[in-house]
């Protein structure tokens, strides 16, 4: 099925940039076409515009053919890429989850596209039916963040294939942290919903977060119109060497994840025996959201200590909440002495 009556007319005829890595991609001696300084310093030369090498490492991990891969710098592009490729301005709509990751709202309010709100139901999941009772033919993107950022709870497979089948725009599932996550990622339904995006990062379990590097899986369709759409060297090389390398070394990450998964356990424990603590959610991510009496002054006494977790109180469905990063075992330690001191 295609997706092309989804796409803004305007993009549907672009021409894209043609760059002069993407018209000669061979190997050769002598590079004169793309005015470049010829002195090497290791990064004289303009990087992958495609980023080929780091897309087969990918694919090879997740299963997911390097055709149906778009990486973007951060996340936070492959969101902005998706508004401009399918939302007319003043025209098409983009439909949230809150509360949920804020950048959704922000990037649409920055292309001037209108944002429908349905809150999240009991155990912060979603409402499938009011959701696809908010869709019409402008419609155009639906954003579900699983697990969910700032609740931490994770969205069944069945909700999200009922609401990628019925939805008549694109379902984009933003799975940061699911890596954290004992449920399946969406990824096992790429096959069956041709307007289905899935979004991971290198920020959250890979420790990656100051170089900048979103993943998206989709259809071939649209990927192409990533690269359509994106500018021309959106990752550049000191990133994509970054990535290799950790991508060299799978078994860090994986002891990273099991160390922030065990210390998630064991925050949770010490601050269900604070009695100021009134609820700890159940989470899939690598932080808690925890309810507590007075939050801000539990804030702003953490601050006063060095430590700064995100205060979520004034947030729909989080009152009184704070979220918690789980940290390394020695700051939790010190977290934990200073909630105890307050």
């Amino acid at each position: 099925m295609s997706i092309q009556h989804l796409v803004r007319e305007n993009i549907r005829r672009l021409t894209p940039y043609s760059s002069a890595r993407s018209e000669y991609k061979g190997r050769a001696d002598i590079f004169l076409d793309a005015n470049e300084n010829p002195f090497d310093t290791g990064y004289n030369r303009y990087p992958d515009p495609l980023q080929w090498e780091v897309k087969d490492k990918i694919a090879e991990l997740k299963g997911v053919a390097a055709q149906n891969i778009f990486l973007g710098n951060g996340s936070d592009e492959v969101i902005d890429l998706l508004i401009r490729i399918f939302c007319e301005p003043k025209e098409d709509h983009i439909v949230i989850l809150p509360p949920t990751y804020g950048m959704y709202r922000v990037s649409a309010d920055i292309s001037n596209v209108e944002v429908r709100e349905v809150k999240l139901a009991a155990r912060f999941q979603p409402d499938a039916d009011a959701v696809l009772g908010v869709a019409d033919e402008h419609s155009k993107l639906l954003f579900l963040c699983s697990p969910n950022n700032p609740t931490g709870n994770s969205f069944s497979l069945e909700a999200i294939g009922q609401l990628a089948e019925g939805f008549p725009g694109i379902t984009v599932v933003d799975e940061a942290y699911i890596d954290f996550s004992a449920q399946p990622s969406s990824l096992t339904l790429l096959g069956r919903y041709p307007r289905l995006v899935v979004m991971q990062t290198f920020s959250k379990a890979w420790g990656l977060a100051g170089i900048r590097l979103g993943m998206a899986f989709a259809s071939a369709e649209i990927v192409a119109l990533f690269n359509k759409v994106k500018p021309p060297y959106n990752v550049n090389q000191l990133t994509q060497e970054a990535v290799l390398k950790a991508l060299d070394d799978k078994q860090q990450k994986e002891q990273w994840v099991q160390s922030i998964l065990g210390q998630r356990t064991l925050l949770a424990q010490y601050l269900s025996g604070l009695e100021f603590v009134e609820r700890i959610y159940p989470s899939d991510a690598n932080f808690l959201l925890v309810k507590v009496k007075e939050p801000r002054r539990v804030y702003d006494f953490l601050v006063e200590q060095g430590i700064i977790v995100r205060d979520r109180s004034r947030v729909a469905l989080c009152e009184g909440c704070l979220r918690i990063t789980v940290g390394a075992p020695e700051e939790n330690e010190q977290l934990f002495r200073a909630l105890v001191e307050y």
